[in-house]
């Protein structure tokens, strides 16, 4: 009984997470206006691809050609996060090992300035960040996304954690062996931490992907816009249109919720793994 009562209540919380997810789906196949009736309908009567068609075909309209430059906003958005994901381990990694392994010289105040930023919310920095992003030429360029993402305070800290469980008698025994601490790191510390970075890779690569406020206070040019920031630009000229809208949001859902799919094995791994075995 205690065990279908754990089932059930499991089930439970899993389709009420779900089922604003499914009807957001559904929806996007109805008719234009069919999810406005009351109640509103739980399955489409007549299913149809037309709001695909509007929100990702470019049309003939007066002589000139429109579109809602969704796919371009698709391969933007693609472009800033896997940059971002890339540059953002290639920094937070080595400073997680650095910061949990090496002995440097104002280490442990540096640590704790960086526990005290991380409870700073992130749009305290936004103004500050943008007059100096301005004086840089960085605004309304791809940079001045990418770069406020590149050193984020969790990631360091989260490899960090993942780091110390790893003996420091087997890294000191390959410094014996006369092996270098990139060789050590490369070697040794990058193959442990694996199902860590995998899961890192995860966190940043969503955290650029849903990132709206930040790209819509530095872009400008609607050709740079990324995902977010073009499907709330729709939203704006279409907030009744309730099943283009989740069409839109569709599109925005599908690449991260493939790339969890695939990643998951090692992103559960990662995120539950309470330590490393030597």
């Amino acid at each position: 009984m205690r065990r279908l009562l754990a089932n059930a209540a499991v089930a439970l919380v899993t389709a009420v997470t779900i089922l604003p997810l499914v009807w957001m789906v559904l929806v996007s196949f109805m008719p234009r206006g069919a999810s406005s009736a009351y109640p509103p309908p739980l399955w489409p009567t007549r299913w149809t691809l037309e709001n695909y068609h509007e929100l990702l075909a470019r049309r003939l309209i007066d002589g000139a050609w429109f579109d809602y430059r969704v796919l371009p906003a698709l391969w933007n958005s693609v472009l800033v996060a896997v940059i971002s994901t890339m540059l953002g381990l290639l920094l937070t990694v080595p400073a997680g090992y650095a910061f949990a392994k090496l002995r440097f010289r104002g280490r442990e105040r540096l640590l704790q300035a960086l526990i005290a930023a991380l409870v700073v919310p992130g749009q305290v920095a936004m103004l500050p960040l943008f007059l100096i992003f301005k004086e840089l030429g960085l605004v309304n360029s791809y940079a001045g996304v990418i770069l406020p993402s590149l050193a984020g305070i969790f990631a360091v800290l989260f490899v960090r954690q993942a780091t110390l469980a790893i003996p420091d008698e087997m890294l000191d025994a390959a410094r014996l062996d006369g092996a270098s601490e990139i060789r050590i790191f490369v070697s040794i510390v990058l193959p442990l931490l694996a199902p860590v970075t995998v899961t890192l890779a995860v966190f940043l690569f969503l955290g650029s992907w849903n990132d709206f406020l930040w790209p819509l206070i530095v872009l400008a040019d609607q050709h740079l816009y990324t995902l977010p920031v073009a499907v709330a630009a729709i939203g704006r000229e279409h907030a009744a249109d309730g099943e283009l809208m989740m069409a839109a949001a569709v599109v925005t859902t599908l690449p991260v919720l493939a790339i969890f799919l695939a990643l998951q094995r090692y992103y559960i791994t990662g995120l539950l793994g309470g330590s490393i075995k030597g």
